[in-house]
């Protein structure tokens, strides 16, 4: 795998909204992404929403002109190389309103 793999959440991420509605777009991050795609890097969807809501989803993100290799699901080029696919998707970064580093956990639990 020779190209940045982006695993993106939606909801609080691509979408600023309260799942399950749609809201507003997070315009810089959809055209990082859009902008990522052209260099030739591949963009999963990764979220929790399922069938209705998930198709609202993506065809939310096709208005605003962003695309996906996959939806919950790795890539081809994935499951090559590892022989097989797994319930985690594999990216080189995850875009996540809830993502945290260790450094952040730690300062949140000596602010609390």
């Amino acid at each position: 795998m020779n190209r940045n793999i982006y695993a993106v959440d939606f909801d609080g991420t691509l979408c600023f909204s309260s799942w399950p509605e749609l809201g507003e777009p997070n315009e810089e991050l959809i055209e990082f992404l859009k902008e990522e795609k052209k260099k030739g890097a591949a963009v999963i969807l990764w979220t929790c929403r399922v069938k209705e809501l998930l198709k609202a989803a993506v065809e939310w993100c096709e208005r605003w002109g962003l695309t996906f290799d996959a939806v919950n699901e790795n890539l081809p080029e994935v499951l090559e190389t590892f022989g097989g696919d797994s319930r985690k998707i594999f990216a080189t970064a995850y875009i996540d309103d809830k993502n945290r580093s260790l450094y952040e956990l730690k300062l949140e639990r000596e602010i609390k």
